[in-house]
């Protein structure tokens, strides 16, 4: 018998030969009868162990994972024994099937084939059971084994030896076989020997599974701190298995951020940035305005360029590798038809098309990784500079930047640049590719080759006005983008306001409309994408079309080998021009995100010499201003501070006063540096503490916000919560200062924010403090506390500079300064002031005339004497303080947090999320044709390519089957057919991409905008920012292509199948079993692929919640100098965010890896089944086709699981998405049955009946059963301790909170009844923190466009702000910048003043509404208020006792009970009462320390 597999003829095994041994030994039996009997009796063996396991785990327990020295060679050996035996198995089967068969032969395939079982069955065993099994050596029955099987290997080896020395012939796959035995067989008896547990308990160890093994405990600490990837061997970076350890654990468990291994080296971004920002200073000669788009990317480059460099090699390494299949097809076809070149040529062109393959897994594995880490890099290094930039831009640049659009540069613009790696080598490969294409071309085809670069550059040309149209509608929509970030940024902030006044919804149709015009550009790119999709599919076959009818014209003999070697060129070359659309656009996206960074970080920052800085003990003066001229905006016409002259020394208490908008504040920027210096001279000396007016605190707990980054001193940090009154409060907390701070300190009272704020201040233990109306947020009590025990007490030997409205705190000071319009008007001591001008004497005067009221109660008050005074003052620290006695007793309530740590789902991403999503548009009815415009246009381009190879000769010699017009008309109806399915599919894809975003935006949007104020509480704005960019932006822009590009590859390699097995359907057998280890390798894989995408959306919230904290508080971080540590802070979450980053890149090649080896064996085997047929079984075309789709074999396959797990970690956008479109709902807006009358509330009156709240199902109660009646028409003032309740207490009316017991009624109607817009649209607050939103004067007095011009002037002017407003260019339309920054805090409570004075409603709330004004801007409010709200039920808090003496009533609230309720006048009579007590300590204070000067 002989057999051809195309090298010369071969013996069948042993039995021709003529062996000089015993004859019966030369008998086939002899030998592959005994080794049938031995693996037949090991498959037993393995099973019935593996039975006696599972019988016996129950009683043996399981044994933990263990490290086992040799294992993993071991396992690996016998999997691949396995699949060598399958392999010849295959091979003696398909030869002999064609050629007869008999015992003998039927012996050797059966012997073959029990061997791939049986090492099959081995390594399933050595995988699933030893390792959790008890041995400490490999099981006898395997050493037993092992030693048979080296004896008869070497038994085998023997006699081919002798046969070799006879000179007998000898096939080489017999004498190959037996060497592999023999090696494996040593291999194996020495593991036997020396194979033994290493250590229990450890991770598996796998090179090519589980990554470089376990760390012992000595490398443990060593692995905090250093990349495994840095610590890898060669085989383990080639193979990635460094980071199988990570899969291993992912797969065990899910994965946590500490479970991920930290970054070190470059990819750590402590040190790249470093190397970029010295790169960046170097280009841009100290200048900051000299940042262009380019210099960054020098700075870029110079960061990462030995990556890209290794990137760049691989790069060309697989394009050179990629063009050896098309250039040795024809060869291959012609070797198919008889032309042999040489002997054994069908093995080395197999092995030259293997090889190829094995080069390009190699370089394109690490290409894609190291583009993904340069990727990382780049991105990690722009944050940081952006955080940087955004902590030193002057004022005036800052308000050119809103809070949104930074947060864009970061969240957008960044991610762009680390992006748009996957490009950077595209452009030049693409010339590259083309000239390789052209050069096989011209070998094949000659001059019709100059056709093909023809049609190529046409192609290419046509980029030009398409990417002239990407850059235009990309730039715009990214505008657009900025704009609806930055409007959901300030609305997310001042949720509270919107959902007071009842504005929620239009403000939604705001950013709905913001939306809209967004979608406008959206929706113009993607269908021009969609365009541009449709041109470069069709490019192949519109240049093979050109190229084969250039070929017809000039005569030129097309046959099939030359045509499959065209058709594999140009599928090859499909790939770079395909993806030269996404690569303009990719380049013109990155161009535009880096022009828009460029230009950020362009702007001014703080000029460093506006204050002359001297060390402590230099000088005498603490602060020193000569002539000083200062301005917020340098070319404003006049300065905002103007000849300011001021000398302070050491250890003196400065007080600042004025009326509002005097430029008090300012006067304390100028001396932190914050204003720019027109002229004049600053001097400091020492540093600086800073407590601003509106309350800054951090995310976090309490205890970080007030050390403040210093080390814990328990004795200091007693002795300040003692002075900041925050003992009690802390106690009322369930964690106490390990509590938890939601963002901006939405969980606290503006009392408790602004002790905390002075907290932090008092322990920084600065030289030089600023106060900005500390004690407005405050009440009496811990006001005169706070001032007593911080201005004169701790800080008694400080120098301190107070703004101040309350007169009483003035006397106290060295120096007074009265300012007006901009300027110092008076400076001195108390009576020296007060005698000498007019401005001080009318603010003194305001405050007498509000103590007047006082003694209207004739007898209620009176001056205590001193006996009584120290009782009055002592019960106020009690208050104050918190007396043990005072303790609440409700503490059995369940504790927790109110912040909680981000959702995250856990598991694989559910079915329910696909279809959710293919769904949303149409309800899924486009899907359906998408695929079947796929599916004809496969089956069109496999239609096309076969007809190609079948209507050509193999040779010259051979007449063709059809002439040469036909051929051509035939091709091209087949192309224009698969073009027009291009562009249907591409066109119903971004239909669907299009209103599937729209939807799930409107979906989302709705969902936050309608959640309860508990939900803004507990999610930091980041989270949800998060979500609306970028989340938002996968959505409309990845998503969708990334699911239609799933499907596309899918049916692609569903095509190539078929096609592969019209000429080799042996291969299946090879592809059946290569695709089961494919899928199992992806599911080992995917649970850590999933997580780690997770994590990466999860660690990027905290980077943006930080950045976006560190802008609203860049100038208190200034003031205490801590913008190091907030950049260490900075670097340690963009680590953070980096690390999974990098591993999911990694573990992401980890797998793509081992799919591109298993796609490189199938096609290897489908080769050698293809060299195995005989000549002319099959046609050599259709053989060749099969080779040329084949090609692409390794590639479609490994595309389709990346795509299939990239699918997944994408839908984890979609993920979060819906997950936001379930928040449960805040009650209805209206109750259609339940609304009640036009003009309820007619009276006014509030009854609240037993009335208990709590913010969250975990956390305590705040109020604890109140009762109470606030008569209608009447003024009720409600005191109290701050954290008292008082605030709760006015949630609970507008139902921002719902009772947990009990309810509120209003004119006999339960409010909780109605609908929420009903009821607070009939309610008036003026709130204790005053918003104001970016737009004009109008839109902030009037969002809902409800009032004329003259209504809102008559407001404007009833407020005290008409004047104002009336300097202004714009008048009603003046802008107000973000969060009305432009305007003073007390100018800010005066427009909210405006608001409810156009809604005149019937009960109004003011809480804490004139805290940040003058008193004698107090007064005129409460006149005000008098006049206009003389029949509205008026409920006040406020920490002023005079603005809530003459109430009809006063609520006195303790602990979230009342404690007293009666009128003011009863009150007072009553000497024991708290109220009574109160005023006293008030009048007494504020009269004592005015008299005390006199």
């Amino acid at each position: 018998m002989e057999m051809n597999l195309g090298i010369p003829e071969i013996p069948l095994f042993f039995s021709s030969l003529k062996f000089p041994v015993p004859n019966f030994l030369q008998n086939p039996i002899c030998v592959h009868g005994p080794s049938l009997f031995i693996h037949v009796a090991l498959v037993f063996g393995v099973i019935l162990s593996w039975v006696c396991k599972k019988l016996s785990k129950s009683l043996t327990g399981q044994h933990r994972d263990r490290a086992f020295r040799y294992y993993k060679p071991v396992f690996f050996s016998s999997v691949a024994l396995s699949l060598y035996n399958l392999v010849f198995c295959c091979l003696w089967y398909f030869h002999w099937y064609k050629n007869g068969w008999t015992d003998e032969k039927l012996l050797i395939i059966l012997d073959l084939a029990i061997r791939a079982v049986a090492w099959l069955l081995i390594s399933v065993y050595l995988h699933t059971q030893f390792l959790h099994s008890s041995y400490l050596k490999f099981p006898l029955l395997l050493r037993i084994w092992w030693g048979f099987h080296l004896a008869v290997s070497c038994y085998c080896l023997v006699i081919d030896i002798i046969q070799w020395r006879e000179g007998q012939y000898l096939p080489i796959q017999v004498l190959g076989s037996d060497i592999v035995y023999v090696i494996s067989g040593v291999f194996f008896c020495c593991a036997g020997v020396f194979g033994k547990v290493i250590k229990e308990d450890a991770d598996l160890q796998e090179p090519l599974l589980n990554g470089n093994g376990s760390l012992d405990s000595s490398k443990a600490a060593e692995s905090k701190t250093v990349s495994p990837y840095l610590n890898a061997n060669f085989l383990s970076k080639s193979t990635f298995s460094w980071v199988g350890a990570l899969i291993s654990k992912g797969y065990k468990k899910t994965l946590d951020l500490e479970d991920v291994p930290p970054l070190s080296g470059k990819d750590n971004v402590n040190e790249s940035y470093k190397i970029f920002e010295s790169a960046l200073e170097s280009s841009k000669d100290g200048h900051s305005r000299n940042v262009t788009a380019m210099k960054l990317v020098r700075a870029l480059l110079f960061t990462t360029w030995m990556d890209i460099l290794w990137t760049a090699i691989c790069c060309l390494l697989y394009t050179l590798a990629s063009y050896v299949g098309p250039y040795l097809i024809d060869t291959f076809v012609q070797y198919l038809n008889g032309k042999r070149e040489f002997n054994n040529e069908g093995y080395v062109l197999v092995s030259a098309f293997f090889l190829a393959k094995i080069v390009e897994c190699f370089s394109q594995r690490h290409w894609f990784f190291k583009l993904q880490v340069v990727g990382v890099r780049a991105k990690a290094v722009l944050i940081e500079s952006i955080y940087n930039k955004a902590l030193t831009l002057s004022c005036q640049s800052k308000q050119g930047q809103t809070s949104g659009e930074m947060i864009n540069f970061m969240s957008v613009d960044a991610q762009r640049v680390g992006d748009f790696t996957w490009y950077m080598h595209d452009p030049w490969m693409v010339i590259l590719q083309v000239a390789l294409a052209l050069s096989i071309l011209y070998k094949c085809l000659g001059l019709a080759s100059i056709a093909a670069l023809i049609a190529t550059i046409l192609i290419m040309l046509a980029n030009f006005p398409v990417s002239t149209l990407l850059e235009k509608y990309q730039e715009k929509l990214m505008k657009s983008k900025d704009k609806r970030m930055k409007a959901t940024s300030e609305i997310l902030k001042n949720m509270r306001i919107l959902k007071l006044q009842a504005w929620e919804m239009k403000f939604l149709s705001k950013i709905v409309e913001l939306r809209n015009s967004e979608n406008g550009w959206l929706k113009k790119y993607l269908y021009t994408s969609a365009i541009t999709t449709f041109v470069f599919w069709g490019a192949p076959t519109f240049v093979s079309v050109v190229t084969f009818g250039a070929c017809m014209i000039t005569g030129i003999p097309l046959e099939s080998g030359k045509i499959l070697a065209a058709l594999a060129t140009f599928r090859i070359l499909q790939e770079p021009i395909y993806n030269l659309p996404d690569t303009i656009s990719m380049i013109i996206q990155t161009k535009v995100s880096l022009d828009r960074i460029a230009s950020f970080l362009r702007l001014d920052d703080l000029e460093p010499d506006i204050v002359e800085k001297l060390p402590r003990g230099m000088s005498e003066v603490a602060v020193e201003i000569i002539e000083g001229n200062f301005a917020w905006d340098p070319s404003a016409p006049s300065p905002t501070l103007k000849d300011v002259n001021l000398r302070v020394k050491h250890g003196m208490r400065v007080a600042v006063c004025g009326t509002v908008g005097s430029g008090k504040s300012t006067l304390l920027s100028c001396v932190l540096g914050e204003v720019p210096k027109l002229s004049g001279t600053l001097r400091l000396c020492g540093s600086k503490a800073y407590v601003p007016q509106s309350p800054w605190i951090q995310s976090g707990k309490i205890v970080d916000n007030i050390l403040f980054g210093r080390e814990m001193d328990n004795e200091k940090y007693q002795r300040v919560l003692e002075a900041c009154s925050l003992k009690k409060d802390l106690e009322i907390l369930s964690f106490g200062d390990q509590t938890i701070i939601g963002e901006r300190g939405i969980n606290l009272s503006g009392g408790q924010k602004q002790r905390i704020q002075i907290a932090r201040a008092l322990y920084q233990d600065a030289d030089i403090y600023l106060f900005d109306d500390p004690f407005s947020a405050v009440d009496a009590h811990t006001g005169s506390h706070l001032f007593k025990e911080c201005l004169l007490g701790l800080l008694h030997s400080k120098t301190v500079i107070y703004v101040t409205h309350q007169v009483e705190f003035l006397p106290a000071a060295d120096l007074i300064l009265v300012m007006k319009d901009g300027r110092i008007i008076q400076a001195g001591k108390y009576n020296d002031i007060l005698s000498s001008g007019t401005d001080f004497k009318e603010l003194v005067g305001a405050h007498e005339e509000a103590l007047s009221a006082f003694d209207s109660f004739e007898g209620g008050v009176a001056k205590p004497t001193s006996d009584e005074e120290h009782t009055v003052t002592k019960t106020s620290q009690e208050q104050s303080n918190g007396g043990q006695s005072d303790k609440i007793d409700d503490m059995a309530v369940p504790k927790g947090q109110l912040v909680q740590e981000e959702e995250r789902e856990k598991g694989k991403v559910g079915l329910a999320v696909y279809w959710k999503y293919i769904t949303t548009a149409y309800g899924g009815a486009l899907v359906p044709f998408i695929l079947i415009c796929q599916i004809l246009f496969q089956v069109l381009q496999i239609l096309s390519n076969y007809w190609m190879a079948w209507a050509t000769p193999v040779s010259a010699d051979v007449k063709p089957a059809v002439d040469g017009s036909t051929l051509i008309i035939v091709y091209v109806a087949l192309a224009l057919g698969s073009a027009f399915c291009v562009l249907a599919r591409s066109t119903l894809v971004v239909t669907a991409a299009y209103k599937t975003a729209t939807l799930l935006f409107s979906k989302m949007h709705y969902g936050i905008f309608r959640a309860p104020m508990s939900f803004f509480d507990a999610t930091p704005s980041g989270r949800i920012l998060n979500r609306a960019s970028t989340d938002q932006s996968a959505v409309d822009m990845n998503i969708p292509f990334q699911v239609a590009s799933f499907a596309v590859v899918t049916i692609q390699l569903l095509g190539v199948i078929v096609v592969m097995s019209q000429a080799a359907w042996q291969v299946f057998v090879i592809f059946i079993p290569v695709t089961a280890i494919s899928l199992w390798y992806q599911q080992y894989y995917l649970p850590s692929a999933r997580e780690l995408s997770r994590l990466v959306g999860v660690t990027k919230a905290p980077v943006i919640q930080h950045f976006a904290e560190t802008i609203s508080g860049s100038m208190t971080i200034r003031s205490f100098d801590q913008e190091s540590r907030f950049c260490e802070t900075s670097v340690k979450l963009i680590n953070e965010y980096s690390q999974p980053g990098f591993y999911s890149a990694a573990t992401m090649e980890w797998l793509s890896f081992r799919l591109d080896l298993l796609s490189s064996i199938t096609f290897a085997c489908s080769l050698i089944f293809l060299i195995s047929i005989p000549v002319g079984l099959i046609d050599p075309g259709i053989a060749g086709l099969a080779v040329t789709y084949g090609l692409n074999l390794n590639m479609l396959q490994s595309w389709m699981i990346w795509n299939l797990c990239n699918m997944e970690n994408k839908m984890i956008s979609v993920e979060r998405i819906l997950q936001y479109t379930c928040i449960p709902s805040e009650p209805p807006l209206v109750i259609e049955e339940n609304r009640p009358e036009r003009y309820w509330p007619s009276y006014g009156q509030v009854n609240v009946q037993d009335l208990q709240v709590r913010y969250a199902p975990h956390m305590p109660l705040v109020l604890r059963g109140i009762t109470c009646t606030f008569p209608g028409g009447k003024k009720t003032g409600i005191v109290g301790r701050t954290g008292s309740g008082k605030s709760t207490l006015i949630q609970a009316l507008f139902r921002i909170v719902e009772p947990a017991t009990g309810q509120i009624n209003i004119d006999g109607i339960n409010i909780s009844s109605i609908g929420l817009h009903d009821l607070r649209s009939k309610l008036s607050i003026i709130p204790q923190d005053p918003t104001m939103f970016e737009g004009t004067v109008r839109s902030n007095l009037d969002p809902l466009e409800e009032y004329t011009d003259e209504q809102i002037w008559e407001a404007l002017d009833k407020c005290r702000l008409g004047d104002e407003v009336r300097k202004k260019d714009g008048k009603l339309d003046s802008i107000v910048t973000e969060n009305g920054e432009n305007w003073s805090m007390g100018q800010r409570q005066l427009v909210c003043l405006g608001r409810v004075l156009l809604k005149r409603s019937k009960v109004l709330v003011l809480d804490e509404a004139t805290a940040s004004v003058d008193t004698a801007t107090d007064n005129l409010i409460q006149q005000t208020l008098r006049e206009r709200f003389s029949d509205s039920t008026v409920i006040i808090i406020a920490h002023r006792i005079t603005s809530v003496i003459d109430s009809d009533m006063v609520l006195l609230l303790s602990h979230g009970l009342v404690e007293e309720c009666d009128s003011p006048l009863k009150l007072l009579e009553n000497k024991s009462s708290s109220f009574a007590k109160l005023v006293a300590e008030y009048t007494s204070r504020s009269k004592s320390k005015v008299e005390s000067v006199g």
